[in-house]
C-alpha cells in the first residue's frame, strides 16, 4: 500500500461539468500521481463527484460562500459567515498539509488557511468580472493570503492586473493541460461533398451553438453545401435552448444533429473531431474553451471568436481563424474563406498541432501543480 507523503485539501465552487472541471480533474490526477491524499470540497454533490472519485480522491459536501456574476455586497456579506464556518470545519477534519483553490470564486478558503498556517494554492482559472467591481476586488484580496497564485495565461494574468495588480504580480503563469490524441485522423483532401461542421461544447445560448446553425445556414445559400453536429451538455434547464435549435434547422433547411453528450470521455470528443472538417467555437462571452485547443489538436481548422481567452488559445496558430463575436455572417465567411483556401490550411494542420501540444502537454502541468503544492512530481 502506497502511504501518502501529504494531504492537500481542494477547494472547488460546484459539481458541474465543463473546462473549469477538466481542469480541476487534471490537477487532481498531479497530486494523485504525486502520492498525494486529495480530500475535495465541493458546495453540493453532481455529474463531478464521479469522476474525482475515480481518480481515488475522497470528496466531501461543506457550504460554501460563491462568487457569481450577478453577486452583490449583500450577498458576499451575508453569506460570508457559513462559508468561514464550512471551510474552518473542514481544514479542522482533513488537517491537510496544504490547501488547492481551484477558482478566485471561493475567497473564504485562502482566508482560513492562512489564519490556520497552511499553505495555499490559489489556482485562479478565467476568473471573472462581477456585477460589482468592489466585490470583485475584495474577492480577489483574499487570494493575497496565499502562498501560490497560478493563472492559466496572459488573458487571466491581464485582468488580474486590472482587479489587484499586487495579486498579478506574483501570478505564474501554467496553461492548461489538453490531452492530445496520439494518431490524430487527417483532415479529407479533397474535401467533397458538404463541409462537416462541428460545435463542441455546452448547448446554450451563451455558447453561440445558434451562430453556428446560421452560419451554416447563410452558407448554404450561397451556393455551399454543409452539416452541422451540435455536441453537448443540455443542461436541465436549457431544453427550451435545445427545441429553438431544433426549429431554427427545420427553417433554415440545414441538416443539423444535436447530440446529447453530457460527460463525454476525451475519446469520445476526438472521435467527433476525426468526423468533423472543422471545429467551430463561437461563443459570445470570453470564457475559455478548451475545445478549441481539442480542434487543434485533432488536426482541424478552427473558427473561433475574438475574445481575449480565444485569441490567446489559438490565436498563434494559421489554421484557426478569429471572428467578430455574435456574428453570424462573419462565421459564414471565414467558413467561405476555408472552402476556398482549403489545401493550403491543411497543410499547416501538423505545425499547429505541435505547437499547441508543446503549450498544453499535461505532463507538464501536472509537475507544475505538483510543485506548487509542495509534493514531488511523478
Amino acid at each position: 500500500m502506497t502511504i501518502p507523503v501529504r494531504t492537500v485539501l481542494v477547494a472547488h465552487p460546484d459539481a458541474e461539468l465543463g473546462d473549469l472541471a477538466a481542469g480541476l480533474l487534471h490537477s487532481v490526477l498531479a497530486l494523485r500521481a504525486a502520492r498525494c491524499r486529495v480530500v475535495v470540497a465541493l458546495p453540493s454533490a453532481g455529474p463531478l463527484v464521479a469522476g474525482l472519485r475515480r481518480t481515488g480522491a475522497e470528496v466531501l459536501i461543506v457550504p460554501m460562500v460563491l462568487l457569481r456574476r450577478e453577486l452583490r455586497w449583500s450577498a458576499l456579506v451575508g453569506g460570508a459567515p457559513w462559508g468561514f464556518v464550512g471551510a474552518w470545519r473542514t481544514v479542522t477534519r482533513v488537517r491537510p498539509d496544504t490547501v488547492y483553490v481551484s477558482t478566485a470564486a471561493i475567497p473564504q478558503w485562502p482566508l482560513v488557511a492562512r489564519l490556520r498556517r497552511i499553505p495555499t494554492v490559489s489556482h485562479l482559472r478565467a476568473p471573472q468580472p462581477t456585477a460589482s467591481r468592489m466585490v470583485g476586488r475584495l474577492t480577489l484580496r483574499a487570494h493575497l493570503a496565499s502562498r501560490h497564485t497560478l493563472v492559466g495565461g496572459g488573458a487571466d494574468l491581464e485582468l488580474l492586473r486590472d482587479m489587484l495588480p499586487a495579486l498579478a504580480r506574483r501570478a505564474e503563469i501554467v496553461p492548461a493541460a489538453v490531452p492530445s490524441p496520439p494518431s490524430p485522423l487527417p483532415p479529407r483532401e479533397p474535401l467533397e461533398g458538404a463541409l462537416r461542421i462541428l460545435y463542441l461544447g455546452p448547448i446554450t445560448p451563451r455558447r453561440g451553438a445558434d451562430l453556428t446553425i446560421e452560419a451554416a445556414a447563410l452558407l448554404c445559400r450561397g451556393g455551399r453545401r454543409a452539416q452541422v453536429t451540435l455536441v453537448g451538455r443540455i443542461g436541465t434547464d436549457q431544453g427550451w435552448f435545445a427545441e429553438q435549435l431544433r426549429d431554427q434547422a427545420a427553417e433554415a433547411e440545414v441538416e443539423v444533429e444535436l447530440l446529447d453528450a453530457g460527460a463525454e470521455a476525451a475519446r469520445e470528443r476526438w472521435d467527433h473531431l476525426a468526423r468533423a472538417d472543422v471545429l467551430l467555437v463561437p461563443t459570445r462571452h470570453g470564457e475559455e474553451d478548451l475545445a478549441a485547443v481539442e480542434g487543434v489538436l485533432s488536426l482541424r481548422p478552427v473558427i473561433a471568436s475574438d475574445t481575449a481567452a480565444l485569441r490567446e488559445a489559438v490565436g498563434e496558430h494559421r489554421t484557426a481563424r478569429l471572428v467578430r463575436p455574435d456574428d453570424a455572417a462573419e462565421i459564414a465567411r471565414a467558413l467561405e474563406h476555408l472552402l476556398e483556401h482549403w489545401p493550403e490550411i491543411i497543410a499547416e494542420l501538423p505545425a499547429s498541432r505541435d505547437r499547441a501540444r508543446r503549450r498544453h502537454d499535461p505532463d507538464r502541468f501536472h509537475a507544475a501543480i505538483a510543485r506548487a503544492c509542495g509534493a514531488p512530481p511523478s
